[in-house]
């Protein structure tokens, strides 16, 4: 017959299971410390990359990209609706000033040009034909006024004999009131016939003002369609290399459609571009730095363009070595927009070891040890970390990442 285990019986073995449960996983976890602490606490030599604590400048930069383009950059366009004739140059030949570079048929226009000169003729004749008709019209009024003049004569001679047959009794008042009113009239008909006349030879010169305007606006056309067609001769005007050309032979170009590209491939500047987070930050008259392969180049942004495009600003920058060799037309770069500068400061080369935060820990070589030490750090760009305190010069500090080693104070290398 089974008898019950007593309570304390099971309680107490219970405790004696955790009690060596727990010891156990101590012992692991001791184990598991000490063997980690042994590996790590050292660390080969052939990893270690060192940078020396120096007294040198600081810039605080911001990532940008940017695309190498010709500092001179010709475009022609089509001044006349024509279609491509000839293409006379290929893309990547030198040109020289006064070389042709592409043939457009201008017959249409040209055949515009003859309508605009006869119409331009058209014009003068007429003005030629006004001039002569306000002419005879200006001497016609101008010899009816004679004639008023000596009609009026005539009418004074009149009225004095009236007055005089009166006296003698040859004559009655009803004469010589006649005589008076027909005076009267003919001397109000010249006094209209002379503001006729004015008004006539003011009108006149109007009318031939307005008409030889009108030539002069036909005239002006003529010479516009001329100039067109002058520049429709599509010629390099200074030496470069021709770097696009429209190949389409045959077909129809508008006015102000692309037709070529010369550009001069001895000096270059860079277009630009951010993110519009940075746009409170770039501005006109900072430096930049153009990082090309293994090369750097300096130059100032001379101009930031107003308007943001899917979330980019652009902007522009004249390089202080624009026809450096290593520079290439459409070549991405680069490019960092220093914002600020520390000078004469305590700076190191940047490497992984530096995480961005302004206090921070970093192993220096001390007597073939790493000793981990406190720092504050200021300004960086992708060359250097400014040193705020923690570090004196000459001192070497561990550039590769420590996360690895971050528990420990002290590392051996070997």
């Amino acid at each position: 017959m089974d008898r019950e285990i007593a309570p304390e019986y099971v309680k107490q073995t219970r405790n004696r299971r955790w009690l060596i449960i727990g010891a156990v996983v101590l012992v692991l976890a001791s184990l598991f410390y000490f063997f980690k602490k042994s590996l790590s606490s050292t660390l080969e030599s052939a990893r270690v990359r060192t940078g020396t604590v120096e007294t040198g400048d600081v810039e605080n930069t911001l990532t940008a990209s940017g695309e190498i383009i010709p500092a001179y950059e010709q475009i022609f366009t089509s001044p006349i609706r024509a279609s491509i004739k000839r293409i006379l140059l290929t893309p990547g030949t030198r040109v020289r000033p006064g070389q042709a570079i592409i043939e457009l048929d201008k017959s249409l226009t040209e055949i515009e040009s003859e309508r605009y000169e006869d119409q331009l003729e058209l014009k003068k004749n007429s003005i030629d034909q006004l001039r002569m008709k306000l002419n005879k019209d200006l001497y016609d009024a101008e010899i009816s006024d004679k004639i008023k003049s000596l009609n009026i004569n005539k009418l004074k001679a009149d009225f004095e004999d009236a007055k005089r047959l009166q006296k003698v009794g040859g004559g009655t008042v009803e004469d010589i009131t006649r005589a008076e009113n027909a005076l009267k009239i003919a001397e109000l008909e010249k006094r209209q016939l002379e503001n006729d006349l004015k008004y006539n030879r003011e009108s006149m010169s109007a009318s031939l003002r307005e008409t030889e305007l009108g030539a002069q606006i036909e005239g002006k056309n003529l010479q516009e369609l001329q100039h067109k067609l002058k520049m429709a001769d599509i010629i390099a005007d200074r030496p470069g290399v021709l770097t696009w050309v429209n190949e389409n032979i045959g077909s129809s170009v508008n006015e102000g459609e692309m037709l070529a590209k010369v550009a001069d491939l001895g000096s270059f500047r860079v277009e630009g571009s951010c993110s519009d987070v940075y746009a409170e930050q770039v501005k006109a008259g900072l430096e930049a730095i153009i990082k090309i392969n293994d090369a750097q180049l300096r130059g100032v942004i001379t101009q930031v363009k107003p308007a943001v495009k899917d979330g980019v600003i652009g902007f522009t920058i004249q390089l202080d070595n624009a026809r450096n060799e290593s520079l290439r037309p459409n070549m991405k770069v680069e490019v960092y927009v220093v914002t600020s500068k520390s000078a004469k400061t305590l700076r190191v080369a940047n490497g992984p070891a530096f995480t961005g935060k302004r206090k921070q820990y970093v192993y220096v070589l001390e007597n073939g040890s790493a000793r981990r030490r406190a720092i504050e750090t200021g300004l960086s760009n992708f060359d250097y970390v400014e040193i705020k305190s923690g570090l004196k010069p000459g001192e070497k500090v561990i550039l590769i990442n420590m996360n690895d080693y971050e528990h420990l104070e002290e590392l051996t290398i070997q």
